[in-house]
């Protein structure tokens, strides 16, 4: 199957895991890639029968071996704390069912945190980039200081009248249940604690060439306004602040779900990506090897993997 997402989904052939034989054969994955090893997938025939009910194991995968008479079939996984997906699968005359890799939402995943103050965790965050080097490789660097606040609106602010975030890009009558196009986002990242594992390459980046850290010790965002993308995904809207330079920025922002934390207290998790251009941020050095591949790749790929905790402020722990 393609990705099933939802009940009643036609499963496809494509991504199983395994060749040959027969059986059935999957993987059962969170939306962030994870493995969810406590799985369970069952099947039913069309009359409602179960015909197979197997746990993945601890890389998420699912394989039978006793060969599965021809025909659709219902296929459903199912895991403590996620939402359960129901999908169609065709078992083929050679007696093989591949339900390709299923990916499970959080149970409540398509709604927001409860709404108010998030506090950025550090501690249990990345900011990455990702740079091509030598046009066959790449190199990733993250920086290690970082912080910010979310602020997730209630369903009055898509009226413009809660918590003050109704400046948030004309976000008017569209906010929808949750307000969610009111809801934002602050950060700020000290350009000075970029780590690529190599510290000749660091103190180059920290260079006029590169970020310019004397001068702009900080990188800064602020949303301007948020978009549904999908059921548990939007687009959010804001200003990147990078190298003295100011401009608009999207990022394609995924919500993975809440829940309680060791500590007592409550978490949500985002996955956020992006692509920036060094040119538009006045960042211009390279260094042109054969062929005219450039050293440094002109195109960063950004990866956010975000914890925040409920609150104006972060536990002490």
């Amino acid at each position: 199957m393609g990705r099933a997402v939802g009940a009643g989904r036609a499963v496809g052939t494509g991504g199983a895991v395994g060749t040959g034989g027969t059986g059935l054969r999957g993987q059962v994955r969170t939306r962030d890639g994870w493995a969810v090893q406590h799985a369970v997938v069952t099947m039913t025939d069309m009359s409602g029968t179960q015909v197979l009910r197997q746990d993945a194991d601890e890389n998420g995968s699912v394989r039978t071996d006793a060969a599965l008479a021809p025909g659709p079939y219902t296929v459903v996984v199912t895991a403590v704390g996620y939402a359960p997906v129901a999908s169609t699968a065709l078992v083929t005359a050679s007696g093989r069912a591949e339900v390709g890799t299923v990916v499970l939402a959080r149970q409540g995943g398509v709604e927001l945190p409860p709404p108010g103050a998030w506090s950025l965790d550090p501690a249990h965050s990345a900011v990455s980039a990702v740079a091509q080097h030598l046009g066959i490789s790449s190199v990733r660097g993250r920086f290690t200081e970082f912080g910010g606040r979310i602020e997730i609106a209630a369903g009055a602010a898509a009226t413009g009248s809660a918590g003050g975030t109704g400046s948030t890009g004309g976000t008017g009558s569209t906010g929808g249940a949750y307000g969610v196009e009111a809801s934002r986002v602050d950060a700020v990242i000290n350009a000075a604690s970029i780590d690529t594992g190599n510290a000749l390459r660091d103190k180059h980046l920290k260079s006029p060439d590169f970020l310019d850290v004397e001068r702009f010790p900080e990188i800064t965002y602020s949303s301007t306004g948020l978009t549904p993308a999908g059921p548990d995904r939007w687009t959010v809207h804001g200003q990147l602040s990078l190298h003295g330079v100011v401009r608009e920025v999207n990022l394609d922002l995924s919500y993975l779900g809440t829940g309680p934390d060791p500590w007592g207290g409550v978490r949500a998790a985002f996955r956020a990506t992006t692509e920036l251009h060094r040119e538009d941020f006045a960042m211009n050095y390279n260094q042109v090897v054969q062929a005219g591949i450039s050293a440094i790749g002109t195109t960063l790929r950004v990866e956010l993997d975000i914890q925040a905790v409920q609150g104006e402020s972060l536990p002490s722990v």
